[in-house]
């Protein structure tokens, strides 16, 4: 296992990114969901590696590290299983492009070969309905989250880690709305695949709730950090819907 930072080592590296920052990272998000559109309406469907790469912040070696990055999704649209020594983790933090364009472009360029495949797609709590659709999970009616679903490498990386970045980019504490985007699937959800992750994930989270609410970090928009930890259920691929 991995050593983590403590979070008093850690309150300069969480970053809790300024407003402003953050303001710019959903511009990036946006900017991913017009390309989405754009690729879809031109009916290339869900591929995204072939444009992900020409979007801003893109340059020289992060597109290539993401393009070392396999999907999850196999052609027939089913989810590969991971390999026996990797892990699985979800995380829902507003628009899936924009949750997975961080993930494999900064967190991967600081730790390098830790993720080993992603998917965007859709995952809710324990007893919401199988195999919904865009449409359906966009009504509000399924309690399902648009989040990104990623195998990644204990061995490089911890899963605390992955944690502290999910809260470096999107703003926990406006419950079920990032920016513009609002709505039950853009809420702030971690779905643990382990007791293991549901303790850390709920650590962290209190964690920054305390820095929060000592006003150590003053980059969100309220002082209650809203993120849910509920148990993985059944991931449900959106590029396949897409397609």
């Amino acid at each position: 296992m991995l050593k983590s930072q403590s979070l008093d080592s850690k309150t300069r590296a969480w970053s809790f990114r300024s407003l402003a920052q953050q303001r710019a990272h959903r511009a990036v998000a946006v900017g991913l969901v017009l390309a989405v559109g754009l690729a879809f309406s031109a009916g290339t469907g869900g591929h995204m590696q072939s444009f992900l790469a020409k979007l801003g912040g893109m340059g020289g070696a992060a597109a290539a590290a993401k393009a070392d990055i396999p999907s999850m999704v196999t052609a027939s649209g089913k989810v590969a299983p991971a390999q026996e020594s990797w892990e699985l983790a979800t995380f829902g933090a507003g628009c899936f492009w924009g949750t997975e364009a961080f993930f494999r472009r900064d967190f991967s360029r600081d730790h390098p070969g830790s993720i080993k495949s992603t998917a965007v797609g859709f995952m809710g709590p324990p007893g919401s309905m199988e195999n919904p659709s865009y449409h359906q999970v966009c009504s509000g009616s399924t309690g399902h989250v648009e989040v990104l679903h990623m195998a990644f490498d204990p061995a490089k990386v911890d899963y605390e880690t992955m944690c502290r970045f999910f809260f470096t980019f999107h703003d926990p504490t406006t419950k079920d709305r990032q920016g513009n985007d609002r709505g039950t699937q853009y809420a702030s959800v971690i779905f643990a695949h382990s007791d293991a992750q549901s303790e850390t994930a709920k650590r962290v989270r209190s964690e920054l709730q305390d820095a929060v609410s000592a006003k150590k970090v003053k980059a969100f928009q309220t002082d209650t950090v809203h993120t849910a930890i509920l148990p993985a259920t059944t991931f449900y691929p959106a590029e396949w819907q897409c397609e």
